[in-house]
């Protein structure tokens, strides 16, 4: 594709524009103005988990552009109540109360506000390769990249490693021990902390930071830490929220409630619609505390009616089911090309949120972020589009995160090209 003149008119907000030009989306496929085809292996921004235009999300946003789309903040349209009963009901127990924003960093603002506010304090815990978005707050707690240039964060942040199975520093004889590392890491939050913790904010699997999955126990573990120091727990379920790790929150495989918990991408199934879960204790403190979180889109009714649609569509089609199924072949399917190919160093994840990770060979397991470009770009010429990140230390991973409404041969022709792509690509 030549280089449109118009694109000298848009500010370049990280990394390259893609080559690709997409005229329209259906299902997983999006369409160039050549009427070429290719297969979306990232649900938009890892958020179309219905796929591109789906009929139910169509219906909802005509309806309500007809009928009610904006109103006075401190208005509330039957949308945006109906939405709250329907997802408190569903969420983990006792989080009950509920607020619709538009995105995840805005939303992850509100939690931390919210965190602040109830606890007096101010310090906020998260990993080292988190990512929680690039405004303020939420800015100050994203460590994978971007933090260069832009002067101090907000006082009080800090980091800890998030367990990595793969390249942990934690290890003996009998493996890797990342209760020993998160132990460690808490007594250093001790030693530097001015006494003020609030909250540690966490993902239950770090997608940005390389795909790393919380083993089990350690959410658990980590609530513990937290309730020993009177920190409120936060739970950033931005991209695993809502059927795509296989359940319908990530955090019930661990049984662990946390204080707070953020949706966003995967709510709006790629429109822009956020929320901020939490408990009726945490949400009346905040209340007579003063709380304030008065934006120009909160409970907007257009966005929380495209939610109700995205959640109608969940339960009926089953696409929590949906995403096991789906997830342990594509899985399976990547372990078959990892077989045949020393670059891939690791498969990992959980559903369909999967991370496949290239190295130079798997001895050294040495990072190969290169190749892991290269590969991205012949996927997209095959005609499959894959996201590659780069994280330190490791080597270019994959977020492979298809649409819950994938089909079976969608997702074995995502893997011919991906095989394809790498046995071309030196």
């Amino acid at each position: 594709m030549e280089d449109d003149p118009r694109m000298s008119k848009l500010i370049r907000y990280g990394g390259s524009f893609s080559t690709f030009r997409p005229v329209r989306a259906q299902g997983s496929h999006l369409y160039g103005a050549d009427g070429r085809a290719v297969l979306d292996f990232t649900s938009g921004q890892l958020s179309s988990i219905l796929g591109h235009s789906h009929p139910d999300v169509v219906a909802a946003v005509t309806e309500s552009v007809r009928t009610l789309d904006h109103l006075h903040s401190s208005m509330l349209s039957e949308p945006v109540l109906a939405l709250a009963e329907r997802l408190t009901a569903m969420a983990p127990q006792e989080l009950d109360r509920a607020m619709f924003l538009s995105t995840g960093a805005e939303s992850n603002e509100a939690a931390l506000r919210l965190a602040k506010l109830v606890t007096g304090r101010h310090e906020v815990v998260a990993f080292a390769q988190s990512w929680h978005g690039v405004t303020g707050g939420a800015a100050g707690s994203t460590y994978a990249f971007g933090r260069r240039g832009y002067g101090p964060m907000g006082v009080g942040t800090f980091a800890i490693p998030a367990p990595d199975l793969l390249r942990g520093p934690f290890r003996s004889v009998s493996g890797y021990d990342w209760q020993a590392e998160l132990d460690y890491a808490f007594d250093l939050v001790d030693r530097q902390s001015s006494g003020s913790l609030a909250a540690f904010i966490a993902e239950p699997i770090l997608s940005t930071g390389g795909m790393l999955e919380l083993p089990e126990g350690y959410l658990a573990a980590l609530a513990e830490h937290c309730r020993a120091r009177g920190m409120l727990l936060v739970l950033d379920e931005a991209q695993t929220g809502l059927g795509r790790t296989g359940t319908m929150f990530a955090v019930e495989r661990d049984g662990v409630t946390p204080d707070i918990l953020t949706l966003s991408k995967t709510l709006g199934a790629g429109l822009p619609l956020s929320a901020v879960l939490t408990t009726a204790a945490i949400e009346d403190r905040a209340h007579d505390l003063g709380y304030l979180f008065y934006t120009t889109h909160v409970s907007d009714p257009l966005p929380a009616a495209v939610g109700l649609a995205v959640l109608d569509v969940i339960v009926r089609d089953d696409l929590v089911a949906r995403a096991r199924d789906a997830g342990s072949r594509l899985e399976s399917g990547l372990r078959d090309i990892m077989a045949g190919h020393a670059c891939v160093g690791d498969v990992r994840g959980r559903g369909l949120l999967l991370g496949m990770e290239i190295v130079s060979d798997r001895e050294s397991m040495a990072p190969d972020h290169e190749r892991g470009a290269r590969i991205s770009a012949r996927c997209l010429d095959l005609g499959l589009s894959m996201n590659v990140v780069q994280r330190v230390g490791a080597g270019g991973v994959f977020r492979i995160a298809p649409p819950l409404t994938v089909t079976d041969a969608e997702l074995d022709r995502g893997l011919e090209i991906l095989a394809e792509a790498i046995a071309g690509t030196p």
